[in-house]
């Protein structure tokens, strides 16, 4: 399978990139030439992660029949100081809230993400040490 995406500059250093068929804004700070109208490419891999590791948590569950009252993935990247300036670790953070939640279970949908599904984990563990925590709020 192959996949591909079309980016496309808008001026200064703003980018307009198409993912399955929706836009997404790449723009830099007003301090290195941007005007400050989009996502920072390199948080968007961040992102990558969260939405990736997010959607498999929430299928897992779906099918454990659990459905939280909140969710929300976070994710900490540790980067170089020095060019080319790149992430040297991730940390997600799995927050949950809701009544009856179990933490063995909400550990086995982590952990099945991570060690089995989720394809940006994979790539970025390649790469760099990933970690992560279950958080009940």
């Amino acid at each position: 399978m192959k996949h591909t995406v079309d980016t496309s500059w808008q001026g200064n250093m703003k980018f307009d990139a198409v993912v399955s068929g929706h836009h997404v804004i790449m723009d830099a700070l007003p301090a290195v030439g941007g005007n400050d109208e989009g996502a920072r490419p390199k948080e968007l891999m961040l992102a990558a992660l969260a939405g990736c590791t997010g959607m498999d948590v929430v299928a897992i569950l779906k099918k454990m029949r659990i459905e939280p009252a909140y969710f929300n993935v976070r994710v900490e990247a540790e980067m170089t100081e020095e060019h080319p300036k790149h992430y040297t670790a991730m940390h997600i953070i799995y927050e949950f809230r809701g009544e009856g939640l179990e933490m063995e279970k909400l550990q086995k949908a982590v952990d099945l993400s991570q060690e089995r599904y989720c394809g940006v984990s994979t790539a970025y563990r390649k790469a760099m040490e990933i970690t992560h925590e279950i958080v009940i709020l």
